[in-house]
């Protein structure tokens, strides 16, 4: 009876092997320094001091300080993906 659970066990697992169909990327989306500029305004948001280009009013949505992040790096020309809209 051992023996037969021991088979079992062994057929599970050479049958549980899963393959992915995506390919994962190898390269990276955002440089590092694109990473520390985003972290530089999220900082700066949270303690009160980020404000927006125009209009000067301060930034307080966390999706907005990102933004203001990403958009600094590649105007710095940082490896960054291009804007989605």
């Amino acid at each position: 009876m051992a023996t037969k659970k021991a088979a079992k066990k062994s057929t599970k697992k050479s049958s549980s092997k899963k393959s992915s169909s995506k390919k994962s990327s190898s390269s990276r989306k955002y440089s590092p320094s694109a990473g520390k500029d985003v972290e530089r305004e999220m900082k700066a948001m949270k303690q009160g001091k980020l404000k927006s280009g125009r209009s000067g009013k301060k930034v307080t949505s966390r999706k907005q300080a990102i933004a203001i992040g990403l958009s600094e790096a590649r105007k710095e020309g940082k490896k960054v993906p291009e804007k989605k809209s």
